[in-house]
C-alpha cells in the first residue's frame, strides 16, 4: 500500500515530446484542435498539491478553478487515494444491476440522504453531471406517464444554462453554440436568465428577479400547464458566467412550480458540497426541489461519480406504479468511486470546510472582489462563497460591453495563466472557483495575480486605442 500512495512530483518529463504526442493523438473536450495545433499545443499538467498544480515544464499555477469546479477538498489528499486503493484491492468493480449492490454504494446513498432535505431519501448513481441530467430527463417524463398525464413532457430551462454535453444535457442547457452543432432533444424550452448586471438595465435587482421568474410562468401559460413536466435550473449558473440571481428569484420560482404542478429540478453539479458556503446551493437560496443532480465536488474530482437525488413524491410514483426502470450505467455505484466520495464527505465534515467557506473565506473573497471592482476595467465583481466572477466592461457607468464579446476576457485569462493563475474566461468575465481549502493569503495571491492580468489587458487596450479588433 505504501508504494500506491507515493506521490511522484519529482519526475522529469520531456515536455515538448509529450506535447507533440498529445497533438498527434488526443482529442480534447471543448477545443478547436486546429487552433490548438497552430498555437503549439496545450499544457501537460503533471502533479498537484493543495491549491497548486504544476506542468511538465515546471511552471506552478494557483488553480483558481479547482480543476473544473470540482477539487473541493484540494489536491494531494492521501486519504482519498488510500480509500480508492483499499476498495480496489477488496472489490475493484461489480455492477449494481440485477438485484446486486456493494457496501460503499449502500453507505453513500444513506449519507447523501442525510445531507439533503428530508424529502430526499433515495439516490441513483451515475458517472458525470451530464449523465445525471440525462437520468433526470428520463425520470421526469416517465413520472408523468405513470401519473396518467402523458402529455406533460416539456421541460423548461434557461438560456445560457449548462447541464452537460451529452445530447440530453446540451438540450437541457441553453448554450446556443452547442445547440448549433445538432442533436437537440425536442420538448425542451428556454427562458431568460436572471442576469441582472448584463440584462437588468435600470431595473432594481429584486424587481428584475421577479421579472425573470415571471418568464417561467409566461412560458408555462404559453405552452399549457398540462404540457409542462418540470423546470430545471442551477442555483448559480456556473459555466454561464457565474450568474448569481437576485434574492427574489428562487422563492418566486418555488411558488410558480407549485402553482402549476411543475416538478422543480435543481442542478447542484457545480454548487454542491460547500461551494456556496452551504452544503448545497439550494440551501443558499431556499430552493424547494423535487429532484437534485450532483457530481464534481461529490468526490472532489478524484474519481468520476454523480448522483440523482430523487424526492419522495417522484420516488413514490416510480416505486408504486413504475415496475422496472430501464435505465442505468455500467459504472453506476462504482465501489471505488463511492468509497472516495464517502471519504471526501468525511473530510469536508471533519475539517468544517462548508462552515469555513460560509463564515471565513467566502466573505474574505467577497471583500477582496469589492476592492477589485474599483478597477477601471471591472464592471462588476460578484461572488457567493467560493464561486465568483470579475466582469470586464468597456464603460463602467453604462455597463457597455466590448465588441466582439470574448476577446478581452480571453486576453486577461491568458495573462492570468502566463502569470501562474488558472482562471476561466466566460465572455469577458474572469471566473473563479478555487478549492475550498484555499487560505486567506492564497486568496490574496489569486486576486493579486488577477489584478495584474487585468492591468496588462487594460494597457493593451490603451495601446489599441480601445479597438478590441486590434488586440
Amino acid at each position: 500500500m505504501d508504494d500506491v500512495l507515493k506521490a511522484r512530483p519529482g519526475r522529469n518529463y520531456d515536455a515538448d515530446a509529450l506535447i507533440r504526442e498529445d497533438m498527434a493523438h488526443h482529442m480534447h473536450p471543448f477545443t478547436d484542435h486546429k487552433a490548438l495545433h497552430e498555437e503549439g499545443g496545450g499544457r501537460i499538467i503533471t502533479h498537484a498539491d493543495g491549491v497548486y498544480i504544476w506542468d511538465a515544464k515546471g511552471q506552478r499555477y494557483l488553480d483558481g478553478m479547482a480543476g473544473l469546479w470540482c477539487v473541493n477538498a484540494g489536491y494531494g489528499r492521501r486519504e482519498l487515494v488510500q480509500a480508492a486503493a483499499e476498495q480496489m484491492l477488496e472489490l475493484p468493480f461489480y455492477n449494481t444491476f440485477f438485484k446486486t449492490t456493494n457496501v460503499p454504494a449502500t453507505e453513500l446513498s444513506r449519507v447523501l440522504c442525510e445531507l439533503t432535505p428530508p424529502n430526499f431519501n433515495h439516490a441513483f448513481f451515475a458517472n458525470s453531471g451530464s449523465e445525471a441530467n440525462d437520468t433526470i430527463l428520463r425520470m421526469v417524463r416517465h413520472f408523468w406517464v405513470l401519473e396518467g398525464k402523458p402529455e406533460k413532457q416539456v421541460v423548461i430551462s434557461r438560456k445560457n444554462a449548462y447541464h452537460g454535453s451529452t445530447v440530453a444535457g446540451l438540450s437541457l442547457g441553453g448554450m446556443a453554440p452547442m445547440h448549433a452543432q445538432g442533436g437537440v432533444v425536442p420538448g425542451i424550452e428556454h427562458v431568460r436568465q436572471p442576469y441582472w448586471y448584463g440584462e437588468g438595465e435600470d431595473m432594481d435587482p429584486d424587481a428584475f428577479g421577479l421579472v425573470c421568474a415571471k418568464a417561467i410562468e409566461d412560458k408555462i401559460l404559453e405552452l399549457g400547464a398540462d404540457k409542462v413536466a418540470a423546470f430545471i435550473g442551477e442555483p448559480i449558473q456556473g459555466a454561464g458566467g457565474v450568474i448569481i440571481p437576485p434574492k427574489t428569484y428562487w422563492p418566486e420560482v418555488n411558488r410558480i412550480c407549485k402553482k402549476y404542478n411543475i416538478l422543480l429540478i435543481c442542478d447542484e453539479v457545480i454548487c454542491g458540497f460547500g461551494r456556496t458556503g452551504h452544503w448545497f446551493g439550494h440551501g443558499a437560496f431556499g430552493i424547494e426541489a423535487d429532484m437534485l443532480t450532483m457530481a464534481k465536488g461529490l468526490s472532489s474530482g478524484y474519481l468520476p461519480i454523480s448522483a440523482v437525488m430523487v424526492g419522495d413524491r417522484v420516488h413514490r410514483t416510480l416505486y408504486d406504479k413504475g415496475g422496472e426502470f430501464y435505465h442505468g450505467y455500467t459504472y453506476s455505484g462504482h465501489p471505488a468511486a463511492c468509497a472516495v466520495a464517502l471519504k471526501n464527505i468525511e473530510i469536508i465534515r471533519r475539517e468544517g470546510l462548508v462552515e469555513r467557506v460560509h463564515s471565513e473565506t467566502g466573505p474574505y473573497l467577497a471583500e477582496g472582489l469589492k476592492r477589485l471592482a474599483k478597477h477601471p476595467l471591472v464592471g462588476e465583481a460578484r461572488s457567493l462563497g467560493l464561486i465568483g466572477a470579475i466582469e470586464l466592461v468597456k464603460d463602467k457607468k453604462t455597463r457597455k460591453t466590448f465588441t466582439p464579446v470574448g476577446k478581452v476576457g480571453t486576453r486577461a485569462r491568458d495573462y492570468c495563466i502566463n502569470g501562474g493563475l488558472i482562471m476561466r474566461a466566460v465572455r469577458d468575465s474572469l471566473i473563479m472557483s478555487p478549492p475550498l481549502t484555499i487560505t486567506k493569503p492564497q486568496i490574496d495571491e489569486m486576486l493579486g495575480l488577477a489584478e495584474k492580468a487585468i492591468d496588462k489587458t487594460m494597457k493593451d487596450l490603451d495601446r489599441a486605442g480601445g479597438d478590441v479588433e486590434k488586440l
